[in-house]
């Protein structure tokens, strides 16, 4: 049987990027088991990432630019040895479309993948001066040049067929063979805990209003977990963020006894696929989220995790779950049955296999 050959496009290399990994990396030994060749281009090497995240040092981006273009160069030439390519978000990182037009001309299939809602405008600091050169509106142009796309939630797949009827639902997934959950030592403290990135730092951040009464509500019995930026300090709640890592996130994540997914309602939070809240639930971690777009799927209140919108509402949440370990309990592998029947690799697996076999 002739093997088919997939080049999945992304910006970041293997194992680094939370979008790519819960997309499609972690479906790849299942994918190459059933015949299908896995190679993945990408564009962003571990140096760079000290300079593309770090504000100024235009130089240096400017060269990344260079081996960037030379990269998706070098992905045009060979476009027509694979069977399928497979575009996560967009192929370069600025607002050209040129590669995806030059992809579509190949004999290869295109599969457009999306997780978020991409065609709004998404600042981050290290890189505001720069955002002239994303402009996130072509995404529709690049979702009307595809074979198939991809939606992470339904929300986005409202958007994806304005611009083409072939669209496929398939939601970021967590792999609940190594999403263990850990049997809870007792100890003196309920850990709080979030986590994400330096960019979604800010919804946290919305939070922190009800997190401050309740600690002072709880006192020593209350501590603060961040996960994802290294930098970050909220000092009256005595908080140190710590670095994520992809070796660690799961034991680092195994501390937490409850897991909270704050979200402001706006158009760009609605298109977000719950992965925070997933990974929560995957570890049997009671979950706490803002009812936002797909959240409001994902959970059943009061069943498999809760919902809260209000300062008042989170404050409410939040203290059931210190005070009934009966509740976190419950709560918590509910979650994890949630996620091994619905958002789990294991569940989804043949929705992608299902992609390249058309």
């Amino acid at each position: 049987m002739n093997k088919v050959r997939v080049l999945f496009i992304g910006m970041h290399r293997l194992d680094r990027s939370p979008s790519q990994r819960y997309r499609f990396e972690q479906y790849f030994s299942f994918l190459e088991s059933n015949s299908i060749e896995c190679e993945l281009s990408y564009l962003i090497s571990e140096e760079d990432d000290k300079v593309l995240y770090s504000s100024g040092n235009y130089f240096g981006k400017l060269l990344i630019f260079i081996k960037s273009w030379k990269q998706r160069l070098n992905d045009l030439k060979r476009a027509n040895s694979f069977d399928y390519i497979f575009i996560q978000r967009e192929a370069f990182m600025t607002g050209t479309t040129y590669f995806e037009k030059k992809l579509a001309k190949s004999t290869a299939k295109l599969i457009f993948d999306f997780d978020d809602s991409i065609w709004l405008e998404d600042k981050n600091e290290a890189n505001g001066k720069l955002a002239f050169l994303k402009k996130p509106a072509k995404t529709s142009k690049i979702i009307a040049l595809c074979d198939t796309i991809v939606a992470g939630n339904s929300y986005l797949a409202e958007y994806a067929k304005r611009f083409n009827k072939n669209v496929v639902i398939i939601p970021t997934t967590i792999d609940t063979k190594w999403y263990k959950p850990e049997a809870k030592k007792p100890k003196d403290k309920i850990i709080i805990g979030w986590s994400g990135s330096f960019s979604t730092i800010k919804h946290f951040e919305s939070a922190i209003g009800a997190l401050t009464k309740i600690k002072s509500k709880y006192g020593d019995k209350v501590d603060f977990k961040v996960i994802g930026d290294g930098n970050y300090t909220y000092k009256p709640l005595n908080i140190r963020g710590q670095k994520w890592q992809s070796k660690t996130e799961v034991d680092d994540l195994q501390d937490i006894d409850i897991g909270i997914m704050p979200l402001p309602d706006i158009e760009w939070t609605r298109g977000k696929c719950g992965l925070k809240g997933l990974q929560y639930m995957g570890l049997a971690i009671p979950t706490i989220m803002s009812p936002v777009g797909v959240n409001t799927k994902i959970i059943e209140p009061g069943v498999n995790g809760m919902l809260a919108s209000t300062e008042e509402e989170w404050v409410d949440c939040l203290s059931q779950l210190i005070e009934s370990a009966e509740l976190r309990k419950k709560l918590g592998s509910a979650g994890r049955k949630t996620v091994v029947e619905i958002y789990s690799v294991d569940a989804n697996k043949e929705k992608y296999l299902n992609l390249f076999q058309k």
